[in-house]
């Protein structure tokens, strides 16, 4: 019989801990819970899980600390959990190498549902032979990617939007279709995808201030150029982030300065509220 997938849940709050511990439980997971930091990264030393839910707030190693350990050796999907719902907060999770993160308070159906998705886009075979995307090759199979015979290491989450970009070529995506499409979600916050976009950026780009492969078409979402494409982009922007300092899907009439004083674009999303998770689907838990 297969053996079912195995989480790491590291949660210090003793009752959050156990709920999701039960929760998860009761859904055919193997679940191992840990406290805090120290003791889960013990664990993680002698064997990885198949995925971790991780407080971003804990005692001793924080859960920015833990992902950045296992994203420095694995891509196993990490999904964050944090009392800390700004824009900024969430953006700054991802960008220590979350794939995923979920806002306190949350729904235990909704945890659920993230986890088994990061579970199941983990495990998925495609079947497509390996192919080539202008300077890329892409080994579906093995979910490996290399450009100009170098490969790529990127997360999980990383192939995923890479991967998709590349079955899209030259073709303007909006970062709705694009969380709707990788991420699978109806809803969500786009910060999300800006986050990505550009750490993916950083890994495929000779230069991530001037992109030749991702590009962002003004008004109209993101452009993956196989081949490269020198040309400033179409909003007219040029030097160094030119190309982020304005929403890629919307009008400027939309666009917002942030809270902290940046101008909103797509390294720079205006904030917004994220849908409620916990008004169905059982208990909610925040700190």
């Amino acid at each position: 019989m297969e053996s079912a997938p195995r989480v790491m849940v590291v949660e210090d709050d003793p009752t959050v801990r156990t709920v999701v511990g039960d929760y998860l439980r009761a859904s055919g997971l193997d679940v191992s819970l840990y406290s805090d930091g120290l003791s889960a990264q013990r664990a993680l030393a002698q064997e990885l899980p198949d995925a971790i839910v991780v407080d971003r707030m804990l005692p001793g190693l924080s859960g920015d600390e833990i992902t950045r350990d296992v994203r420095a050796r694995s891509d196993l999907p990490v999904l964050m959990l944090t009392a800390l719902g700004a824009v900024d907060d969430r953006i700054d999770g991802l960008e220590h190498g979350a794939d995923d993160y979920l806002a306190k308070p949350f729904a235990m159906r909704e945890l659920q549902l993230r986890v088994q998705a990061l579970l199941r886009r983990r495990s998925a075979a495609d079947p497509v032979a390996v192919f080539t995307a202008g300077d890329f090759r892409v080994d579906p199979a093995h979910r490996r990617v290399w450009i100009s015979g170098r490969e790529l290491a990127l997360t999980t989450r990383e192939y995923e939007l890479f991967l998709y970009l590349a079955r899209h070529p030259d073709r303007p995506l909006t970062r709705d279709e694009i969380l709707r499409d990788v991420w699978q979600w109806s809803a969500g916050d786009a910060a999300t995808v800006t986050v990505h976009v550009r750490r993916l950026r950083e890994k495929i780009e000779p230069d991530p201030r001037f992109p030749a492969f991702l590009r962002t078409e003004w008004g109209r979402g993101y452009r993956f150029a196989p081949r490269g494409d020198a040309t400033p982009d179409n909003d007219g922007g040029e030097g160094p982030n030119a190309q982020d300092e304005r929403d890629p899907d919307v009008g400027e009439q939309a666009l917002a300065p942030m809270e902290s004083g940046d101008t909103s674009g797509p390294d720079h999303p205006a904030p917004r509220r994220p849908p409620h998770w916990n008004d169905t689907g059982g208990a909610s838990w925040t700190r």
